[in-house]
């Protein structure tokens, strides 16, 4: 109990860092802006405790199953941080923010190239956007792209290289899938098969379908200002963190749909096995 409730005080308050960064990083956060920061970090960080402090999963996936939700999160955190970096040293630059935006805006260059996704994220922004505001976003895009990237690439190899989750011990599809009920009807592989080829789907499709569809929600409502750091932090890394966790997650169910219908082939050939001996 002492071990589990110490693991869920070290997440908490990691999560709470992590979206703490943004306002201890950058400068000139308005009151308002840090009074909101702390009390998101502060019940993100209640959340977490009494999620991974609880016996019963409730809604976090893969919860035993390191490291899918460790891969996730560092990935997170690096992009956050990173991003945090370079936006202070737009006030305050030294050194380490002059090379994290040098090598940020070689890689945004990079990735922008027709139909990518990097693209579609500059040309969502107003066609007055100032020539720094446009070159902040794609330096944003294509730092957390990669990163993102990164993360699908190491859990990949986790899966097909390193057997994830199998190395790990039994594997408990109720503890990990708390809201995946194998008892709702249908075959249970064919359901995590139809859930991971959506996940993975909609991964592939969300970065290039967000700019578009705020492109054109931008005729409707007020165009998106990525000026503010902050804004830009969150929504860059939104736009990439998302889509990569969903395609993550459809990897990790095609996973667990394999290894059941390995074991029902293990189990088919020890019941004839059975009966041929009987």
């Amino acid at each position: 109990m002492i071990a589990r409730m110490s693991g869920a005080v070290m997440r908490g308050l990691l999560v709470a860092l992590m979206i703490a960064i943004p306002g201890l990083v950058v400068p000139g956060v308005s009151m308002d802006a840090s009074q909101a920061t702390v009390l998101i970090a502060l019940l993100a960080a209640i959340m977490t405790f009494i999620e991974y402090n609880a016996r019963s999963p409730s809604i976090v996936e893969f919860r035993d199953a390191a490291p899918f939700n460790r891969l996730r999160f560092v990935a997170l955190l690096t992009t956050v941080f990173l991003l945090s970096m370079i936006c202070r040293g737009k006030t305050d630059p030294t050194l380490l923010t002059n090379a994290l935006t040098s090598v940020g805006t070689i890689i945004g260059n990079s990735i922008d190239f027709p139909y990518s996704p990097v693209r579609l994220v500059v040309l969502m922004l107003p066609q007055d956007s100032h020539d720094s505001i446009v070159q902040s976003v794609r330096t944003a895009a294509g730092l957390s792209y990669l990163i993102s990237l990164t993360a699908m690439a190491m859990f990949l190899f986790l899966v097909r290289v390193l057997g994830w989750p199998s190395r790990n011990g039994s594997f408990n599809v109720w503890v990990n899938l708390p809201l995946f009920d194998p008892t709702a009807g249908g075959d249970v592989l064919y359901r995590l098969n139809r859930d991971a080829r959506i996940n993975i789907a909609l991964g592939f499709l969300l970065p290039f379908l967000i700019p578009a569809v705020v492109k054109m929600a931008a005729d409707l409502l007020n165009p998106i200002t990525l000026e503010n750091p902050q804004t830009l932090i969150w929504t860059m890394s939104a736009w990439a963190f998302l889509p990569a966790s969903m395609i993550m997650r459809g990897i990790a169910m095609q996973r667990i749909a394999d290894m059941i219908k390995d074991q029902r082939k293990r189990a088919y050939a020890n019941a004839d096995a059975d009966m041929l001996l009987a």
